[in-house]
């Protein structure tokens, strides 16, 4: 039975586990849901996320969680938050991200599970604020964020995407918990 730490209606949120390695690498491996990244990942790249993933949980009590719906079991993606430590103006600071596999957009599961997220943040991390990053072009996570009731904070050059002209330009929002 797979322990859950945060739940919803329709959704689990959990730490990740070696069954998860390759229905991510399947969904990593998919154009489509790595538009708006710089490549897609490895299965070596997928269990070094992964195992990222645990030892941020271990150390904070959260991550980027894997996602389940809750009715099939059914592995979806991630959402989360994560330190984020790279240069900007707004660093150091915590994320919240969300990365799902095709099947599950369009099901308002990105909004709830980010909700939740939310909600934990602020009830059981006790979190003043957390930050949300994408590529401008990245439109459906930017209206996720406006959706979750985040402002638009800033626009910035992310220095890891700086040689990719798609995705160099970010924009920033933000939430006070």
């Amino acid at each position: 039975m797979k322990e859950y730490i945060i739940k919803n209606k329709r959704l689990g949120l959990r730490n990740w586990n070696a069954s998860d390695l390759l229905p991510f690498t399947e969904m990593c491996q998919d154009k489509e849901v790595m538009k708006y990244f710089p490549n897609l990942l490895s299965e070596k790249d997928v269990e070094n996320f992964i195992e990222r993933m645990q030892i941020h949980f271990k150390e904070f009590g959260f991550c980027y969680f894997a996602v389940d719906i809750l009715e099939t079991k059914e592995f979806i993606g991630f959402t989360g938050m994560l330190h984020q430590t790279y240069k900007s103006p707004f660093t150091p600071c915590i994320d919240i991200g969300w990365r799902l596999k095709r099947k599950a957009w369009n099901t308002g599961f990105a909004t709830e599970a980010a909700n939740a997220c939310l909600s934990f943040a602020s009830n059981h991390l006790k979190l003043k604020e957390v930050y949300s990053i994408a590529s401008k072009a990245n439109l459906n996570s930017i209206h996720v964020m406006k959706k979750i009731g985040m402002e638009f904070h800033s626009e910035f050059q992310h220095p890891a995407l700086l040689k990719n002209e798609l995705l160099k330009d970010c924009v920033v929002y933000h939430s006070t918990l």
